[in-house]
Formats: C-alpha cells, structure tokens, sequence
C-alpha cells in the first residue's frame, strides 16, 4: 500500500514543480536578454520604410523618410550591422547614417554619417551617440540600440502586463541620465515604455511603442512570425518636442549582401538594396 501512495505522490509533487519552474518569474537579467533580442535581433536581416512626424511645442510639424538595413553578424545576439538612407526631404536627402556594433568587445560601436551637402563623411564619437538623431526627439543610440552591457538591471515590479525594470548606467559620466524605467511587455518582451530620469528624480524623456505588428516570414524555410514595433513616439517633457516613428514594408531574413554596410556605399548606396 505505502508503494502504491508514494508512487503517484512523487508524480505529484514533481508536476508541482515543474509548474512553479514554469511561473517563476525570470530574472531581471533575464528579461533584459529577451527585451534586447526581440527589440534588436529578431530575424537574420532586417529591411523596412521608416517615416518621422517631428511636431514641436508651437504644432509645427517637420518629416523624415528613410530605408533602414540591419543585419546580424552572428545568432548570440552581439555584433550587428545598420545602415540608413534618408530619401526627403530635400535637406536630408541622400544622407547616410551607418552603424557598426560591437556587443562582443570592450570598445564603442562604430557609427558613421555621410552628409552630401558637404560630400564628407563624419565619424560618430561615442561622446554623440546620445544627441539628437536627425533633429528628432530620437537619439543615435535609440535607432541602433542601448547594450545592456552598459547599465545595471534591477527588478523592480510587475503589473498583469509588464516586468518594471530600472536600469542604471555603469558610467554615468557618460550619459545624461541617471537612471531609465522600461515597461517589458510579459508576453512577447518587446519594451513598450521606456522612461529617462535625471539626477533629481524627474522625468524628461519618454519613449512609448503605440503599434506591434505580426510579421509574416520565413526562417530556414519554416513560416515564423516576429511581433514588431511599428508605430512608436518619442517625446522630450523639457522641450514639449514630440517624434511619431512609422516603420512599414518590414521584412525579414531578405538575404541582405554584407558588403553594403562599408565605407564604399556611404555616399552611393545600390538601387535595389534601396527598392
């Protein structure tokens, strides 16, 4: 009898807790790891049409177009390749914007800009990854992406929709930012609110994703469907500037030639890279 009841006993307490393993909330390192990839990472490639509304404390309204490339050097989720190419309007036309990470390396990305009214092409310091992308409320780093290397993760609650996570920067010479909350989306890890806070506790950057979008593709020739950021805005509380970002045509694993994020396609990129 005593065999009989602790047979199915051990089974019990064995599903018992396999399902706690399965609740467990994860940690918060753990969540940053699936934030970073399903943000930055999904997919090989990457190709889509990104618009910017930039819209000011007055109403005033100015736009941005461009073609956006990224690709993945590897699947562990650390070097990363982008390149950008502005199509209007006029001021900005044909600029180009193109970004070199290097997650797996104790030294800074490499960013660069091409500016054609001047045919030169600038190195992006470290020191101006963090200035405004293009004259929006975006950042450079915010286009290509913060390493989680950078900052300290803490845990700080949970809502039935979000993991709240604060981040501290590991040098804070660096940046100008005490401290950032971001929302994590529980089901599929996207971050959907992203909060800069200074020194005094105050909150004067914002950055929320409005629109997530199922993408159908193919992986390996398998269909697969990437969950992904297609309406987003950015808002400077000291300034009232607010950046709305369209990100559409997305596609994904489109077999994107490696060459095109060189030195070489700076100031002429291909045609039908561009299409």
């Amino acid at each position: 009898m005593k065999r009989c009841f602790l047979i199915p006993l051990a089974g019990l307490l064995l599903a018992t807790s396999s399902a706690m393993a399965q609740t467990a909330t994860p940690t918060s390192d753990e969540i940053i790891h699936k934030a970073n990839h399903m943000a930055l990472y999904q997919g090989a490639d990457t190709k889509s049409k990104v618009s910017l509304t930039i819209t000011d404390k007055q109403g005033r309204m100015r736009k941005r177009a461009f073609r956006s490339l990224r690709k993945n050097d590897d699947n562990l989720d650390r070097n990363q390749k982008y390149y950008t190419f502005f199509q209007a309007p006029a001021d900005v036309r044909k600029m180009t914007f193109m970004v070199h990470k290097h997650a797996d390396l104790e030294e800074d990305d490499d960013r660069w800009l091409y500016m054609p009214s001047l045919d030169l092409v600038k190195r992006i310091a470290a020191s101006d990854k963090r200035t405004s992308f293009v004259g929006s409320d975006f950042l450079y780093e915010d286009i290509s992406g913060r390493s989680p290397k950078d900052d300290f993760h803490e845990l700080v609650g949970t809502t039935e929709e979000y993991y709240v996570i604060k981040n501290t920067p590991k040098k804070p010479d660096t940046v100008e930012f005490a401290h950032y909350i971001a929302h994590i989306d529980k089901k599929n890890f996207l971050p959907m609110k992203i909060e800069f806070f200074k020194n005094d506790g105050r909150a004067y950057r914002v950055i929320e994703s409005l629109q997530v979008d199922a993408i159908k593709a193919k992986q390996n020739g398998r269909p697969v469907i990437y969950p992904t950021v297609t309406i987003s805005v950015a808002k400077n509380l000291e300034s009232g500037s607010t950046t709305k970002m369209t990100v559409s045509d997305v596609r994904y694993n489109v077999g994107i030639r490696d060459d095109i994020f060189s030195e070489r396609y700076l100031r002429r990129p291909p045609r039908d890279v561009m299409r």
